[in-house]
């Protein structure tokens, strides 16, 4: 399911059946270690499927090629696909604290309640968080369901794009991130940091 927002480029290759899948693979240095980017081109507008910290991007590449049949190749420097050149953009806007809201295409490839559960993520503003609890009430599910969507978010493959990291426990704790939970941190101080730079240079005026 895509979501519109927001080596060698993406090729257009004409093959018997309809076109070829690809994923275009690139990195991108950050202030929370090296991110894996990846987008899709098939018969649709190219669009991300992959923002994934190093330890995390092999399999998810993987299981990403098994599940579109996709082959994965890497893009050249800087990014031609117009998918992935718009999101090392925002990106890098976004650790610079001049980007609160990402515009990238996004596909959210997962059952339908995961996807139900991303799109819930994609509602929580920057600089804010919601509960496990919380965030099955706004899905549709019962707070109890808190289990669920945490696992549904530990199968998030669009990190800070798609905000697994807003989500905390009942008690505003720290808990469960696949990059880890110094990662989790830092991107909450950043985002309330730049939110405090807003509101305090709105009250200055």
């Amino acid at each position: 399911m895509s979501v519109a927002g927001h080596g060698s480029t993406p090729k257009f290759v004409l093959v018997l059946f309809g076109m070829h899948t690809v994923l275009t693979t690139t990195t991108q240095d950050s202030p929370v270690g090296t991110l894996t980017l990846a987008s899709i081109t098939d018969a649709d507008a190219p669009r991300i499927a992959l923002i994934e910290f190093g330890h995390r991007a092999p399999a998810a590449m993987d299981d990403l090629a098994r599940m579109f049949h996709a082959t994965v190749e890497p893009s050249v420097d800087p990014p031609q696909c117009p998918a992935l050149s718009l999101l090392v953009q925002e990106l890098a806007a976004y650790f610079a604290g001049d980007l609160r809201a990402f515009t990238v295409p996004l596909e959210l490839a997962g059952t339908p309640f995961q996807t139900d559960v991303w799109r819930g993520l994609l509602d929580i503003p920057f600089g804010e968080t919601l509960s496990y609890g919380q965030l099955a009430t706004r899905v549709g599910r019962d707070a109890g369901a808190s289990r669920a969507v945490g696992a549904a978010n530990g199968a998030n493959r669009l990190a800070i794009v798609v905000p697994c990291h807003r989500v905390v426990a009942a008690d505003g704790t720290l808990h469960g991130y696949g990059g880890g939970l110094d990662r989790k941190r830092w991107l909450l101080d950043h985002e309330r940091t730049v939110v405090g730079g807003l509101f305090a240079r709105a009250l200055r005026a």
